[in-house]
């Protein structure tokens, strides 16, 4: 089991910038990959990035490319998502999860989400 728990969120203005975090706990040994999701008020869940637990590769969504960057402290057990220039549509609650299988791609544990609102 691997126990996710996020913080960071809170209201800001459009342009601002946040930084989210993400810390695990349990087996975190057993980790492939960490991932940000988002989900706004009506929408499915959407992919934001991801990271190797080990190596370091990322990857992110389209819709983020160049504003949110992912980062990762394996000795703090903790992954960050610093996200700049943010626009109203960045509304959502994130949630953070782990993958534990480089075959599967499917994040088994997830967070329980921390609210970013952004104001115009």
């Amino acid at each position: 089991q691997v126990q996710l728990v996020e913080s960071g969120g809170g209201l800001v203005q459009a342009g601002d910038s946040l930084r989210l975090s993400c810390l695990a706990s349990g087996r975190t040994f057993s980790t492939y990959r960490m991932g940000w999701f988002r989900q706004a008020p009506g929408k499915e869940r959407e992919f934001v990035g991801s990271i190797a637990w080990k190596s370091g590769d990322l990857n992110y969504a389209d819709t983020v490319k160049g504003r949110f960057t992912i980062s990762r402290d394996n000795a703090k057990n903790t992954v960050y998502l610093q996200m700049n220039s943010l626009k109203v549509e960045d509304t959502a609650v994130y949630y953070c999860a782990a993958r534990t299988s480089p075959v599967i791609s499917t994040y088994t544990y997830w967070g329980q989400g921390t609210q970013v609102t952004v104001s115009s």
